[in-house]
């Protein structure tokens, strides 16, 4: 079975999807948690929720997917928000499935945010972790070199899954990915090789 490194953000809801998603497969995934910001201002890209009218749509788009696929999930009171407290209390706890898992119920189920006292103080509790555990320069480090191998890799958003070097991006690609797990022979085609090196033709002129 190929391994998987799965690199997401627990502020993006695309992510909750696509791990709802491949939970219901049997997958050798390895969790990389990053932040998505970081990975936006490297590539100086504008995430969906940056722009007005696709601000709505996303949203609207995430819930009618959970419905689709028959996944539980509830927005948060507000959105985005800071989620460096999670990233930090996965890396701090091991980044497991169990625990990645618990932590993306915390947000897209039970609605909850890291600046809701009461919740986040008992989700610390659950899992044992104190506050000076998350602030641990090791912690901070590590999620630093998640970045930085999420970049090196080519991933530029979340959720993305790297399999043999190739990167599959969006919860839209899970259908992607899995064909390729399963050895689909179209990604060994011609026509799939000149849509990877398509050259560019005309750019957009940027103004100052």
């Amino acid at each position: 079975m190929k391994k998987i490194d799965w690199y997401f953000d627990f502020i993006s809801p695309f992510s909750y999807l696509q791990w709802q998603l491949l939970q219901r497969q049997a997958l050798e995934l390895q969790p990389v948690p990053v932040l998505f910001a970081g990975l936006l201002t490297h590539w100086g890209n504008t995430g969906p929720v940056e722009i007005a009218p696709k601000r709505n749509w996303t949203y609207q788009h995430c819930v009618w997917m959970a419905h689709r696929h028959q996944i539980p999930m509830r927005l948060p009171a507000q959105h985005p928000f800071n989620p460096l407290p999670l990233l930090r209390l996965c890396i701090a706890v091991g980044s497991s499935r169990q625990i990645v898992d618990r932590l993306f119920r915390y947000v897209w189920q039970e609605a909850h945010l890291p600046t809701d006292v009461a919740p986040w103080s008992a989700l610390l509790q659950e899992l044992q972790v104190s506050q000076t555990m998350l602030d641990a320069a090791e912690v901070k480090a590590t999620l630093r070199q998640n970045g930085e191998q999420a970049v090196e890799a080519g991933v530029f958003g979340v959720p993305t899954a790297v399999v043999d070097e190739r990167c599959f991006w969006g919860v839209d690609a899970t259908d992607m990915l899995l064909a390729y797990l399963h050895e689909d022979a179209f990604f060994d085609s011609t026509e799939f090789a000149r849509a990877g090196n398509l050259p560019q033709g005309q750019q957009r002129i940027k103004k100052d």
